[in-house]
């Protein structure tokens, strides 16, 4: 599923976008396993149940393709995107674009963020297509393809998306090492934070339990 480029008004300024590796397969595991059964059927094109959402987060494979994720402050993945590079020889210089956001991370234009940062990484690499497959009600995901100049053809349920990507230029590589420094410091703060707060939230838990043993013996 993912997010209208119009429901939630102007964008954030900045939505730093990390590219994700194995030690991130468990947090990418969680976020697809907390999409609504609705959000699964459009992402994957079925109602994928929880085992074959686990078989696809063990089958990513991370030298072949890009995984790209938004974090919120408690490093929960609010939204990821799969850019896969085709096998085939014939097309080797093509990609399929995958996302999801979850509902609560909605109206923010993560979704059109993710799909401007694969458009990126894709140019980088030497893809000169990108192929989104999508179901024809996903509207939202088929109106930031059509927005990007995609071609769009319709065979019924579902809906073949083809945008062809300029070659990349000096601007597009130096955009994607400034976007990765920043994604990599905004994920270090974060985790910072999170480790702080929860030591304090151990160190509560023993005040608490101090004072309630302290209590029991008064008593």
């Amino acid at each position: 599923m993912i997010d209208s480029p119009e429901a939630g008004g102007p964008p954030p300024l900045v939505v730093p976008i990390r590219s994700l590796g194995p030690s991130h397969r468990g947090r990418i595991e969680r976020h697809l396993l907390a999409l609504e059964e609705h959000d699964r059927y459009l992402r994957f094109g079925y109602a994928a149940n929880d085992e074959q959402i686990r078989r696809y987060v063990q089958g990513l494979d991370f030298d072949r393709d890009e995984i790209f994720g938004i974090y919120n402050r408690k490093l929960e993945l609010i939204a990821m995107a799969h850019l896969a590079f085709s096998q085939d020889p014939a097309t080797l210089s093509c990609a399929e674009f995958g996302v999801s956001v979850l509902k609560k991370a909605r109206g923010r234009r993560y979704g059109s963020r993710l799909f401007e940062r694969a458009v990126m990484h894709a140019r980088n690499e030497g893809v000169d297509m990108l192929f989104i497959h999508a179901l024809s009600e996903n509207t939202a995901m088929l109106k930031i393809a059509r927005g990007a100049g995609a071609v769009l053809e319709r065979a019924g349920s579902e809906t073949d998306a083809y945008l062809r990507l300029p070659p990349a230029t000096l601007d597009t590589r130096v955009s994607e090492l400034v976007e990765q420094q920043l994604a990599l410091t905004d994920y270090r703060l974060k985790q910072q934070v999170k480790t702080f707060w929860d030591f304090l939230s151990g160190v509560q838990e023993v005040r608490q339990g101090v004072r309630e043993a302290r209590h029991k013996s008064a008593g």
